[in-house]
């Protein structure tokens, strides 16, 4: 079976010395949104493809969807799709592999996007770590993967609602003969029902559709400018805000666009130009900056156009990573240029090797003889869920709550390198709970905000509050509050902290002992422990809260030092 894929284009670039230039443009006008922030402008939107199967898991498609070239075969060294492995822990679901064994030893599994459990992971490290909203890739749906597609955008939608993520519907039309009438078709009877959902993405109050390949220069991208055109305006009398996935070249109609389209790019409410294949390094990015990001934002500025460039972390099989440098030189020059927004290509694209979900960090965690690499692949340690920290920081950056920096704030292992002393190892980090009431969930106490709290289930204890910080990391203190706002009265918490690092075993880091919040100085609680204590998850026990019947935390701060 053929694979539809986004990278096909790269020789259409060769006219470009990629890397030749230094980054000497100079930022243009300051950038004027054409809308206000909304679920797309102002926000991180992440690709997600979410088109991986196996035999046994339920999907219609019955087959290794792309994790191998012959999907009637499990992946193996001779059959392979992907160029990155990613990281199983997060999985209950495991299918085994024709590959040998991991590193360590462990059977060689990969997951299914088709178990639901598989998409809530996916949308809970988007939650916590910044990706805003997520970009369900939506190729021609009337051939043989039509039935699975659509299981999937009701999963994507469920995973959705669970975590307080939006999503929208991105059609890729690549290869799609008879797209113009059938687009609309499919928008009609099946994908604008999705839109009733709370968790779709809605933009000047309109929803979100997103269509990508219009324009492109190659025979997978037929249609004629009228046709294109026809689409853009069709989605808009429908009430539709739509965003374009468009070539790189798209304003100047040369290279990877074709001449002609103009109309239609200017047409859509949102630009997004493709960037995978294009760059490979920081050097590449800074070329970038001044050849299209400057003068595109500068278009989209005067045609009331909101810009959204790509991001991308880079092919970890062609070792373009640079432990985070390269991504984060592309943050920190198209939040320099003003854009509206940020698209991360991608979410879960294991077979570009351009995933931010977490992936194997080293060769214990990869199939042996596999010829795949993991995230330590330079020389420089890299947790699993490192490219979803970095992602958190950039859009950070982007909403002006981090500095504009060239420096990547983002440490590739939490704590280590060594920490400075004021660096919260805690933050964005993924939470479980043992239960908790509303919708006061147990990530409110690592997302950087002291007036969202987790809250346990009430009249229940005891009650428990755990942190995941990526890896073994030597841990001195932690720094508990609850809301700073006068209306939270004081109160004591009786509380133990215990340590693990395998998350099954626990042992006790700080004893059971009362912790006083209180209003007049910031409501909150230092916990210094005996020793240093090198854990990966730290957990809360509470058995009392005089001020409230439940465990209550705004903030779950942890500290090496």
């Amino acid at each position: 079976m053929g694979i539809s894929r986004r990278v096909f284009i790269g020789s259409v670039t060769a006219g470009v010395a990629l890397g030749a230039l230094p980054a000497t443009g100079t930022l243009g006008a300051t950038a004027v949104a054409a809308s206000p922030p909304g679920d797309v402008v102002g926000k991180i939107t992440v690709g997600y493809q979410g088109w991986f199967a196996a035999p046994g898991d339920g999907a219609p498609i019955n087959g290794w969807w792309h994790w191998s070239q012959n999907w009637s075969q499990p992946p193996s060294p001779s059959n392979n799709a992907i160029r990155a492995w990613p990281d199983m822990r997060d999985y209950t679901g495991a299918y085994r592999t024709a590959y040998g064994n991991l590193g360590n030893g462990q059977p060689a599994t990969l997951f299914s996007s088709y178990d639901q459990q598989t998409v809530n992971a996916h949308f809970l490290s988007m939650r916590q770590n910044g990706c805003d909203t997520a970009a369900l890739q939506r190729f021609n749906p009337n051939g043989g993967e039509g039935a699975t597609r659509d299981a999937m955008a009701v999963k994507v939608r469920t995973a959705a609602e669970a975590n307080d993520r939006k999503f929208y519907v991105m059609y890729d039309v690549s290869g799609w003969a008879n797209m113009q009438p059938e687009i609309k078709a499919d928008w009609t009877a099946k994908m604008s029902a999705l839109t009733s959902s709370a968790a779709y993405a809605r933009q000047n109050g309109k929803p979100v559709v997103g269509i990508w390949g219009f324009g492109f220069a190659d025979d997978n991208h037929p249609w004629s400018p009228a046709a294109c055109l026809d689409v853009v305006n069709w989605f808009k009398s429908q009430g539709c805000y739509v965003m374009g996935g468009v070539p790189t070249y798209w304003r100047t109609g040369v290279n990877d666009s074709k001449p002609g389209y103009l109309d239609v790019y200017r047409a859509f409410h949102m630009l997004s130009p493709w960037m995978v294949g294009r760059i490979g390094n920081a050097g590449d990015s800074d070329h970038f900056y001044d050849l299209c990001t400057v003068p595109d934002q500068a278009d989209c500025n005067a045609h009331g156009i909101d810009y959204q460039p790509c991001v991308l972390p880079g092919d970890v099989g062609g070792r373009q990573r640079a432990h985070g440098d390269f991504m984060w030189r592309q943050f920190y020059n198209v939040v320099r240029a003003g854009a509206q927004g940020i698209y991360i290509s991608m979410f879960d694209e294991y077979n570009e090797g351009n995933q931010i979900a977490k992936t194997a960090e080293t060769s214990a965690a990869v199939p042996v003889g596999s010829g795949l690499l993991g995230l330590d692949e330079d020389g420089t340690a890299c947790s699993a869920d490192y490219y979803l920290r970095l992602t958190a920081d950039g859009g950070r950056m982007l909403k002006g709550q981090l500095a504009l920096t060239p420096v990547r704030p983002t440490a590739p292992v939490t704590g280590g390198g060594p920490p400075p002393v004021d660096t919260n190892l805690a933050l964005h980090r993924p939470t479980s709970e043992s239960s908790h009431t509303q919708g006061y969930g147990s990530g409110n106490a690592v997302d950087g905000d002291a007036n969202s709290y987790w809250e346990s289930a009430n009249n229940a204890f005891p009650q428990w509050l755990q942190v995941d910080l990526g890896a073994a990391t030597g841990t001195k203190r932690v720094v508990l509050s609850v809301p700073p706002a006068t209306a939270w009265g004081a109160r004591t918490q009786t509380l133990s902290v215990l340590g693990s690092t395998d998350g099954s075993n626990f042992t006790t880091v700080a004893g059971p002992a009362g912790h006083t919040f209180d209003p007049a100085t910031g409501n909150k609680a230092t916990i210094t422990f005996p020793v240093t204590t090198t854990v990966r998850y730290l957990r809360l026990s509470f058995t009392a809260n005089t001020g409230w019947p439940a465990g209550q935390v705004a903030e779950f701060q942890v500290y090496g030092s």
